[in-house]
């Protein structure tokens, strides 16, 4: 049986892949922070589907996260056929109010691990000649956004990355494939502390089941960059379209309080 390690899976859409990756007989490896909710749903995921969860209980924001990861992965001689980098962290506000450290680790858990968890499995990957990367972006990975402009930026570099990614990959059995949902409702906006924004009040947000049954279906798919729903299909052409200033300014109007 093949195995995913899946981050951020303790709730929303890692919790929802966890789920389908479990229903088709894959084994798991969850990571998260919250080892009390890992362990109520290995219990979930081991009773109902006969399989087999590993969980690695870790903050994935601390800087030595992504070794701490791979070394318990080498050390229980575990194998990892899907990679899937799902955790993310996002903060709402002007920059020059924000909170360093809470910058700092979106910067590290958004880019630093994700890239570096990518390198340490990524040899093993390709010396299997079969093996798949699932990067959980966001359409944000496409705009620039005041009042969250860091985590818009974060998002960006997890697309640029993984195309590029995927194109060094051609020939090696190794697949990329890009989740770029929109609002979902995951938990993120309450983390994020979007509360006061107009578009968590404008409650357009796709259940994190459906984002993730689409970015699933798409990975196997040998689908490259996944945008779930029409209208969020629609951002990356408004932004070849539209000048940049009048993009972020309506981004701008869409985040204000």
């Amino acid at each position: 049986m093949k195995t995913a390690l899946i981050t951020g899976a303790s709730g929303g859409i890692g919790l929802e892949l966890a789920r389908l990756f479990a229903r088709d007989q894959y084994n798991l490896i969850l990571v998260a922070r919250r080892g009390d909710r890992l362990e109520e749903i290995k219990k979930e995921l081991m009773t109902r589907h006969n399989i087999q969860v590993h969980l690695i209980c870790k903050d994935l924001a601390a800087i030595d996260a992504a070794e701490d990861v791979f070394e318990v992965i080498i050390n229980q001689k575990l194998d990892v056929d899907f990679l899937v980098n799902n955790a993310g962290l996002g903060d709402y506000g002007f920059f020059y109010k924000s909170d360093w450290r809470k910058t700092a680790q979106m910067i590290q858990l958004n880019i630093v691990t994700l890239t570096q968890l990518t390198r340490l499995f990524l040899p093993r990957l390709i010396a299997q000649k079969e093996g798949w990367i699932l990067n959980v972006a966001s359409t944000a990975s496409f705009l620039p956004g005041p009042l969250m402009s860091v985590y818009y930026a974060t998002k960006a570099y997890v697309l640029s990355f993984s195309a590029a990614l995927s194109n060094e990959l051609q020939g090696s059995g190794v697949k990329v494939s890009i989740l770029c949902p929109g609002p979902t409702a995951s938990g993120f906006q309450e983390a994020a502390q979007m509360s006061k924004s107009r578009l968590n009040k404008m409650k357009v947000m796709f259940p994190a089941k459906a984002v993730a049954r689409y970015g699933y279906q798409s990975l196997f798919r040998g689908k490259l960059v996944a945008i779930p729903g029409f209208l969020n299909k629609m951002i990356p052409l408004l932004v070849r379209l539209l000048p940049r200033k009048m993009i972020t300014t309506m981004i701008r109007n869409i985040s204000a309080e």
